[in-house]
């Protein structure tokens, strides 16, 4: 029997900061760089006037059906599939407009997973799986599986409590 690997989508395997990024520079003329978020949620970086601007973003119908895939997500996920049951896990209840806009961003970017293997929910504690990929250090600390692996994420570049990966190929080494 396989061991599962739950896969978390934002900030891992797509890039919602780069959107982010271009939404608010667009929006406030101002510079918001990947620089300015090293330790700190998109909210954080930006003037208090301005932080109501990211919840707008997030919960606007669209905003995650077009984000950029991370590199590497692709050729790595789909490697795993060969020796993993993989799961793709979404905290996607949190923001209601991207139950759909994630379902197709799957179906187009990962079509080798089957919709079978979509978890979208709220709490990611109930995940039944040997390992979980996240960026989220909220969501590993309630995983009961035996291996945590922290996706590298502008918010977390200061934890140390979990094991890390940086990239997809880190990804690869540690479970190929």
């Amino acid at each position: 029997m396989k061991q599962k690997i739950a896969i978390d989508m934002d900030e891992v395997m797509a890039d919602p900061i780069a959107k982010f990024i271009d939404l608010y520079n667009r929006d406030c003329a101002l510079a918001l760089t990947l620089e300015a978020l090293h330790g700190k949620e998109v909210h954080e970086a930006v003037p208090p006037e301005h932080s109501s601007k990211v919840w707008e973003y997030i919960n606007a119908e669209g905003f995650f059906r077009d984000l950029q895939v991370i590199p590497g997500s692709q050729e790595v996920i789909k490697a795993l599939t060969h020796s993993y049951e993989v799961f793709i896990v979404s905290a996607g209840m949190e923001f209601r407009n991207s139950l759909i806009d994630k379902f197709d961003w799957l179906q187009d970017h990962f079509p080798f997973i089957g919709w079978q293997n979509y978890v979208l929910c709220g709490d990611k504690s109930i995940i039944g799986a040997d390992i979980m990929i996240d960026d989220r250090a909220k969501n590993l600390r309630t995983f009961s599986g035996e291996r945590k692996l922290l996706f590298t994420s502008t918010h977390n570049v200061h934890l140390t409590e979990f094991e890390r990966v940086n990239s997809w190929q880190e990804v690869a080494a540690k479970l190929l």
